[in-house]
């Protein structure tokens, strides 16, 4: 176990550099000391990860690798450190308390305990810890849940190349752990991310990937999920026909699946989510009218999720003023900017951004002078790290 050890330090040390996190590890081994330095170097704020970019061709040889390559890791370690099911529980458990302040106050308000937490208390699990093939996919799949959260956290504060490098990290976890459907969701999340920026066509490539991840896992929310991305991403490439055609395959999986047999983690993802990301769909496409209807029943949510309100209001208000509706377009914006306070997030301010940017050509509207004016001081707010 010592001469484990020390190479895993040695790769530690090798990854060390410029490239942390921004490659896809092919080994149980390498995927521990890359993910454990990346979560080092964030604790310790090195100015690489803080300026890094969001790289399009990050990750995409170990993303072929991951599709073609068998599930033959093999997860077990004798370490002097004992690791077993209430250590897995801990993991679990912070990551859905921290998911679900990330969702009322967003990533800025908990992305550092987070990241403190990966590196002082997951970090020493993997690399000294003691345990079985069992215990050890349990292990994986729950620290590639909490870094997929982190990561998330990075993009809500639109620090993409930080964001990217997590996701990526993520990713080498679940496969590591043969999770097909938690390596399904986090592709999904790095299409999200990928469309969100204007890559559309890495998005959809993304996207697809999850179509077979989630086909492969048999969790329909899933499949669900990542054709509605899927569709998005083609809504942006101008693709008419194909989009409609991801939005009907979504909807046939969603309507088959089980969610009393699905993971806890794919719970967000109900008939308001499908409702949004299908309106976003619309609205790009230029269709307002469908917009309005699909975004109506995306407020038909849970309460808990208050930035996701926050968008799904600014995502009408868009498909209102895309459609001439000004007033009500103007009430569901102040209703926006209401639920925007307090919440730290890079994202929220964009989203502002964009509503100030549709509203701007009505300005002469007192109304709407009002709200833009709003949205200026909403738009300065700081978003914290």
């Amino acid at each position: 176990m010592r001469r484990d050890l020390d190479r895993i330090k040695g790769l530690t040390r090798r990854l060390g550099g410029l490239g942390v996190g921004q490659r896809f590890p092919h080994s149980w081994e390498e995927g521990v000391a890359s993910v454990t330095a990346l979560w080092r170097a964030d604790v310790e704020r090195r100015r690489f990860l803080l300026d890094s970019t969001f790289a399009l061709g990050a990750g995409s040889a170990g993303l072929a690798h991951w599709l073609a390559a068998p599930d033959a890791t093999r997860l077990a370690a004798t370490g002097p450190r004992r690791v077993g099911a209430s250590d897995v529980a801990a993991i679990r458990e912070v990551t859905r308390s921290f998911g679900e302040l990330d969702n009322r106050f967003g990533g800025g308000s908990v992305r550092g305990p987070v990241v403190r937490y990966l590196h002082t208390a997951v970090t020493p699990l993997l690399r000294e810890g003691a345990y079985g093939e069992v215990t050890g996919r349990s292990l994986a799949t729950a620290a590639a849940e909490l870094t997929r959260l982190a990561g998330w956290m990075a993009y809500d504060l639109e620090q993409h190349g930080l964001a990217q490098r997590y996701l990526i990290q993520a990713l080498g976890l679940a496969r590591g752990a043969g999770d097909h459907a938690l390596s399904g969701e986090i592709l999904a999340g790095m299409s999200h991310q990928a469309v969100y920026i204007g890559h559309a066509r890495h998005g959809l490539e993304l996207a697809r990937a999850g179509v077979e991840a989630a086909r492969r896992s048999g969790v329909l929310t899933l499949l669900a999920e990542t054709r509605v991305l899927e569709a998005h991403a083609l809504a942006l490439l101008g693709d008419r026909a194909g989009c409609g055609n991801a939005l009907h395959e979504a909807e046939i999986a969603f309507d088959r699946r089980s969610p009393q047999s699905e993971p806890r983690w794919i719970g967000y993802f109900d008939e308001a989510y499908l409702a949004a990301k299908s309106a976003h769909c619309l609205r790009d496409l230029g269709d307002g009218g469908g917009a309005v209807r699909q975004a109506r029943r995306s407020l038909v949510m849970d309460g808990r999720y208050v930035r996701g309100r926050m968008f799904n209001l600014a995502l009408l208000a868009s498909a209102l003023i895309q459609e001439g509706e000004l007033e009500e377009a103007c009430q569901v914006a102040s209703s926006a900017l209401d639920v925007a306070e307090g919440i730290q997030s890079a994202r929220t301010r964009t989203y502002v951004a964009d509503l100030r940017r549709r509203l701007a050509p009505y300005a002469a509207d007192a109304r709407v002078a009002a709200l833009l004016e709003r949205g200026r001081r909403a738009g300065r707010a700081a978003v914290g790290v």
